[in-house]
């Protein structure tokens, strides 16, 4: 093994705590990028590469022991509304896992020694949308058709052989029923990671159930929630351990809210890194954040839980 091959995630897992990143949106936002259409972050990966992966190593000399990918609104339905074709739109899917894993390479040319690894990230249908109906779900899709939806693009990630999968801000458990199907067979494991309001999925369903599809899934080393709130976190994490008896991962937003409408934040940060020791307690092993929460949060929370 080499030192930029990780151990499996799961032997680490059962090991002790993983710091993931924060959101890559705000953090390529922050260095001057203007992210204001449909593709989101996708967009870079055709037109500024470079700077995905700065982001990236922002979030590694941080602190952060996990990238995970620029590919949550990378889809080949999505790429083809901008005339990118299926090919190249392959391609810019695996690049998105090359980018993540030469922000590793560069972080140990700069002296980072700890295991690192690569999260490719497989957003839920509502994000090619760009309506905002990843917060929603109930999108009047079949499991099924969900499944067909979701698996080329699996296919495309696990070709550039990334270390996990990040199947993450589900907001139905239709949908998380599809991902677990897609997942099968592509000799990648996963992380599934519910988008939550309260107890409940996004489109309502009790979070006991959602988490309970996962339970006897081979291939996902840990369930929980990611794009909520940071109050919800806590009875989550302890539920989601419950359930599925398996590690948990959590990273939520800085706590502000998503206005689809005028696709802007409104309200204020309520996420504090001291939280993460508690969640920790409560059983969860990969702990991070999502939109909003940037390098110096992510920082601040590898300090919370070091040893």
């Amino acid at each position: 093994m080499t030192s930029d091959t990780p151990p499996p995630l799961a032997d680490a897992l059962a090991a002790g705590t993983v710091v993931l990143d924060g959101g890559m949106s705000n953090q390529l936002e922050a260095s001057g990028h203007d992210l204001s259409d449909e593709l989101w972050s996708a967009r870079l990966l055709a037109e500024r590469p470079e700077a995905i992966t700065e982001a990236h190593l922002a979030y590694v000399q941080a602190g952060a022991d996990v990238a995970i990918t620029a590919s949550y609104q990378a889809t080949f339905e999505g790429f083809a509304r901008r005339g990118i074709g299926r090919a190249e739109a392959a391609r810019l899917l695996r690049l998105s896992v090359e980018l993540a894993r030469e922000a590793r390479e560069r972080a140990r040319g700069q002296g980072v020694t700890r295991p690192l690894w690569v999260a490719a990230s497989v957003g839920p249908y509502g994000a090619m949308l760009a309506d905002g109906s990843e917060y929603r779900g109930r999108y009047g899709l079949t499991v099924e058709e969900l499944e067909r939806f979701h698996r080329p693009r699996m296919e495309a990630l696990a070709a550039a052989r990334p270390d996990v999968f990040a199947l993450e801000t589900v907001p139905d458990a239709d949908e998380a029923a599809a991902l677990l199907r897609a997942v099968r067979g592509l000799g990648v494991p996963a992380w599934l990671s519910y988008t939550i309001d309260g107890d409940r999925t996004r489109a309502g369903q009790p979070l006991a159930d959602a988490f309970a599809l996962a339970a006897d899934v081979d291939e996902v080393v840990a369930v929980g929630v990611n794009c909520c709130a940071p109050q919800d976190v806590a009875a989550a994490v302890g539920l989601a351990a419950t359930v599925t008896g398996k590690p948990v991962v959590v990273y939520p937003n800085s706590g502000e809210r998503w206005d689809a409408e005028a696709r802007a934040w409104d309200g204020r940060s309520t996420f504090a890194p001291r939280q993460v020791r508690g969640w920790r307690e409560s059983g969860a092993r990969l702990i991070g954040g999502c939109c909003r929460v940037g390098p110096q949060a992510i920082g601040a929370i590898a300090r919370a839980l070091a040893p």
